[in-house]
């Protein structure tokens, strides 16, 4: 670990400041939303363009980086980042803060496929897992950290939308004073989503329905907060309890994940974060038990993540493994987009606890569908079954590919451990 934080420590600082500023403007919105006057269904419309323009980034960004370079790409996308969240608090319109959330959501993309390139050029084979790990833990501990800096000032005023500015421009200066090489960047092509969806239909049924979940816990909890009522340090606290669930359950479940069937273990996470919904639906008006619902939220969808991956792979040859991400990580970001316009509209018919209600139906068909899947198909023995990776939602199909490709050099070198033996 030690040689990891010497050899990328300029990386993961850059990334960890990035994902303060993208965390803080992300719940930041909808606070002030509330304080402006906008809708539920207008927020929802808000939240949702984050996503839009995240997905189109990471189809787009790798021929950026061909054309002009990792250094342009990001100097260029980090300060467009950080003019935006300047002019939200300027320009209290709802298609101008949609406009932005495109924006915003294009340039964090491709901010990230950038970083994640460098960051796995500065790693060895030796140290990939770790690297992978502490980069895990970076982004998350920097949304945390987002959360408590949303308390420094009035959520009315400019001074919470310049910090996030300051940061992520600060953000490009050890990345790209690093003395770490340019990396040559290649992509691999996705598989096809007919392909896939015939390699593991619970896969691909259950990254759409997580995509929904994920929009909802990032784009619109602070949302919920705002019409709930709650102060701006609740909010924050609230917010902050999906991440911590999510770090804090990862590793448990993917050692679970590793003795039994994937797919009951699915179902199992699945009913929990419905439960978890349930409670935060019926008992939200009591702020510990809402606190409670959302570290179960949260640290039951993370790990579902990377289940699902691993699920997958499962069915998947090794050289397929990196293609097949792509399209798990397309697929999820098609739900996202979904996600705060149902949660929105939701949220308008029955109030706050619509967002509840609609992670609960979500994690309910999750639960349906792999009962489902369990009585169709092949079942793989848990000897065969391939490593579980912990991932995150945030990585870009780059970082995901490269863990995948971690998984199988692990995988290979205790077959040949076992064989030896």
């Amino acid at each position: 670990m030690f040689q990891v934080l010497t050899s990328a420590w300029a990386l993961l600082l850059g990334m960890c400041l990035l994902m303060v500023g993208n965390g803080m403007q992300g719940t930041l919105l909808g606070i002030r939303g509330e304080i402006e006057g906008f809708s539920t269904l207008e927020m929802s419309i808000v939240m949702s363009a984050y996503f839009v323009g995240f997905l189109g980034g990471s189809r787009m960004a790798p021929g950026m980086i061909r054309r002009v370079g990792h250094v342009r790409v990001f100097a260029a996308l980090a300060s467009l980042i950080s003019a935006v969240m300047i002019l939200y608090p300027t320009f209290a319109e709802v298609w101008l803060w949609t406009l932005g959330r495109v924006l915003i959501g294009f340039c964090f993309s491709a901010v990230y496929v950038t970083a994640e390139s460098w960051l796995n050029n500065a790693a060895t084979n030796e140290n990939r897992g770790q690297t992978l790990s502490l980069y895990m833990i970076v982004q998350t501990a920097g949304i945390v950290i987002s959360q408590a800096l949303l308390l420094t000032a009035d959520p009315s005023g400019y001074v919470l939308f310049v910090i996030p500015s300051v940061l992520v421009s600060i953000a490009v200066t050890p990345i790209l004073l690093s003395i770490s090489p340019t990396p040559a960047f290649d992509m691999t092509k996705p598989m096809s989503l007919k392909e896939l969806a015939g390699f593991s239909p619970l896969g691909c049924v259950g990254m759409f329905l997580l995509g929904g979940i994920f929009s909802a816990q990032f784009g619109m909890a602070s949302v919920y907060g705002a019409k709930a009522g709650l102060s701006v340090a609740q909010i924050s606290m609230f917010v902050a309890m999906f991440f911590v669930g999510s770090v804090l359950l990862q590793y448990p479940i993917g050692w679970i994940s590793d003795r039994m069937d994937r797919r009951f273990l699915i179902l199992i996470v699945a009913a929990i974060g419905a439960g978890g919904s349930a409670l935060g639906m019926v008992l939200g008006h009591d702020f510990a038990f809402l606190l409670v619902s959302a570290f179960i939220v949260g640290g039951m969808s993370n790990p579902l993540y990377s289940l699902l991956i691993a699920h997958t792979n499962d069915f998947l040859q090794h050289e397929d493994m990196a293609a097949a991400s792509g399209g798990l990580i397309f697929i999820n970001g098609l739900g996202a987009i979904a996600g705060p316009l149902i949660t929105g509209s939701l949220m308008d018919i029955v109030g706050p606890p619509g967002f509840y209600l609609f992670t609960g139906i979500l994690f309910v068909a999750l639960v349906a569908y792999a009962g489902y899947r369990s009585t169709r198909g092949r079942t793989i023995a848990v000897e065969d079954t391939g490593a579980y990776v912990a991932v995150t939602p945030s990585y870009t199909s780059v970082a995901l590919e490269y863990a995948q490709e971690y998984a199988i050099e692990t995988e290979k070198e205790d077959d040949l451990v076992a064989n030896d033996k």
